[in-house]
């Protein structure tokens, strides 16, 4: 069911919206001409009205009940905020210039985040496009945006919106978003959304006044659960499923991150998420393009990626925590808070070869048995990562790794991402070691609010035991703090690592071995005293081989290869310590044999190729 205003041309405008427990909806009209009309019902609680003489541009409300003047639900655009008057588009106006674009396959994908508002100086979508060429010429293929459904004020994070189908006004509106989408795909590059349909947030909320549109069955950590199965619930998951379909068609998007896709509660016989998946396979089929839900979850239940006929929501892929808690806390030694769980070289073996670390142990920071197997699900099915927009973010001054590691750690941390089977994602600027925190900011106008998102972000770092106070979420100064320095990519040893990273991407791709997502040709050895892991990789066992030694320890480390090492010529093609990445200098020879002890640097990795046998 269509929801929303809908342009139909000649000046008229379809508007509906779902309200079914009201007993009067008329439209108001704003500008530029004013006027009311009394909208009709259905009886499943769709109030709906065709108008003449409006035209894309128009200002409207819906008043409720004879009482209540409200923004639309479903608007598309919010000019003037969160509180101001809904605006028509015309969506069929934009000029799409990528008619012949496909999508991209999950195996091939290179997955890059941004933040719109942070990303450049000036912080819109037209201010992204320029940096498109550095992205591409960097090997990445998919452009992931964090959320940006309208939210309170000119900066947010994106979690707090309110109009899940209204582009924020502060970063350009539709048009903008529309530009963006088509300069990626000219390029190549595939678009990925983050859409958050576990809440809505806590300013500016005007579902409320519609219908039953949330629950108090269940409680949600960032606002109250939407209701996905109770009475009424078939017109909530319309207006999520509506919303996911509206990405896809009237903005080309290509992925949908499913933020915290495990905090939509739902006990019905066919779950939302399986519905949403049904959808958009339909809807793929339909436009003929690659389209795909990434779902994130901390529960390392592989329930929300398993196909339908398996008893899953069959849903493309998800994120992969436990790989980043494996990295991060080998490389700092961060053992506080939920990083208690981790700190073992095997825990990180198991990742490379399963996904989750965790699949059924009990976690001491949960104090519960936590996970489900995952061995037998699909590398290109999980999202990898040394940091992202939650791991540095929700940090208490927001620092990034380049903070907490030297070069060698933060090289070591970009090989375990991309030697690996699954699909890599890289955070805005990680490629270059920026060093400017992302820290938490929003931009409210309830003081009551203010002071709660203050005190609650407080009490978030209780369990880490951090003694510094955490920046102010409503100040200016911590969006400007949070802003890249692109600059720095140009410069010194920023320079080098973002050639190491383009080698790295390059090596992935090129080398059929790392570029497979099969984790069933792949093994993974982890040497606890010493802190190292074995990994090779192969796509058969004569033209594609590869072996990497992972080093975790803080001091150089000597180790003997022995059986880890299959029988052949083993030849280095990459080496982490070497001068030319503003290393120390390899202790490792050019050729590995197995019947020889090594020495290789402390944080650092190599990868060894096997040569083809022309004999």
């Amino acid at each position: 069911m269509r929801i929303g205003p809908h342009y139909l041309g000649d000046g008229r405008c379809g508007f509906t919206v779902w309200s079914p427990l009201l007993a009067k909806v008329e439209l108001k009209i704003i500008s530029p001409e004013k006027g009311t009309f009394p909208l009709e019902r259905d009886e499943k609680g769709y109030w709906r009205i065709t108008v003449e003489n409006i035209y894309p541009g128009a200002d409207y409300l819906y008043r409720l009940d004879c009482d209540i003047d409200s923004p639309d639900p479903a608007s598309n655009f919010q000019p003037e905020g969160i509180h101001g008057p809904s605006r028509v588009v015309d969506h069929s106006a934009f000029q799409w210039e990528d008619r012949g674009w496909t999508g991209i396959d999950l195996c091939a994908m290179v997955i890059y985040e941004i933040h719109v508002g942070t990303f450049t100086p000036g912080g819109t979508f037209e201010a992204v496009i320029p940096r498109l060429d550095d992205l591409k010429d960097l090997g990445i293929n998919t452009l992931l945006l964090m959320p940006v459904a309208q939210c309170p004020g000119v900066r947010n994070w994106g979690y707090d919106g309110v109009y899940p189908f209204a582009v924020q006004n502060s970063y350009g509106g539709p048009e903008g978003l529309k530009r963006l989408v088509n300069e990626c795909h000219k390029k190549g590059i595939a678009v990925k959304l983050d859409v958050v349909y576990n809440h809505l947030g806590p300013e500016g909320n005007y579902a409320y006044n519609f219908g039953p549109y949330f629950t108090d069955g269940y409680k949600c950590p960032w606002g109250q659960a939407v209701n996905v199965d109770g009475e009424y619930s078939d017109g909530v998951r319309n207006f999520l499923i509506e919303n996911a379909c509206y990405w896809f068609s009237d903005y080309h998007i290509d992925i949908l991150r499913l933020d915290a896709a495990d905090r939509i509660y739902d006990i019905n016989a066919y779950p939302f998420l399986q519905q949403l998946a049904d959808e958009a396979r339909g809807f793929a089929r339909q436009v003929g393009r690659k389209l795909f839900l990434i779902a994130e979850g901390d529960q390392n239940d592989p329930k929300l990626i398993r196909p339908k006929e398996k008893g899953g929501f069959g849903l493309d892929a998800q994120w992969c925590d436990d790989f980043h808690h494996c990295v991060h806390t080998l490389l700092t030694g961060d053992r506080e808070g939920y990083y208690i769980d981790f700190g073992s070289v095997g825990q990180l073996a198991k990742s490379f070869c399963e996904g989750f670390a965790y699949s059924g142990e009990y976690s001491q920071y949960r104090k519960c048995r936590r996970g489900q197997p995952s061995l037998d699900i699909p590398a290109y099915r999980f999202v990898v990562f040394s940091q992202n927009h939650d791991q540095v973010g929700n940090r208490l001054v927001g620092d990034r790794l380049t903070r907490l590691v030297h070069f060698e750690a933060l090289k070591l941390a970009a090989g375990a991402v991309f030697l690996s089977p699954f699909i890599p994602l890289v955070f805005m600027g990680e490629e270059y070691g920026e060093e400017n925190p992302f820290q938490y900011f929003v931009n409210y106008s309830d003081p009551e609010l203010i002071k709660a998102v203050r005190e609650g972000r407080k009490k978030e770092f209780t369990s880490f035991a951090w003694e510094e106070e955490p920046p102010d979420p409503e100040g200016e100064d911590t969006l400007r703090r949070s802003k890249l320095s692109w600059e720095r990519r140009a410069q010194g040893k920023h320079k080098v690592l973002l050639d190491f990273y383009g080698a790295l991407i390059a090596l992935r791709k090129d080398t059929p071995a790392l570029s497979n997502c099969d984790k069933e040709k792949l093994s993974a050895e982890a040497l606890e005293d010493e802190r190292i892991i074995f990994l090779r990789r192969w796509q058969d066992e004569g033209d594609s081989h590869v072996f990497c030694i992972f080093n975790f320890n803080t001091a150089d480390t000597r180790i003997f290869v022995g059986d880890s090492l299959p029988p052949g010529r083993w030849k280095k093609t990459l080496d982490s310590s070497d001068a030319a990445w503003n290393g120390p200098g390899t202790l490792l020879p050019g050729e590995l044999h197995t019947s020889e002890a090594v020495n290789i640097r402390e944080h650092s990795f190599v990868v060894y190729r096997k040569e083809k046998d022309n004999g």
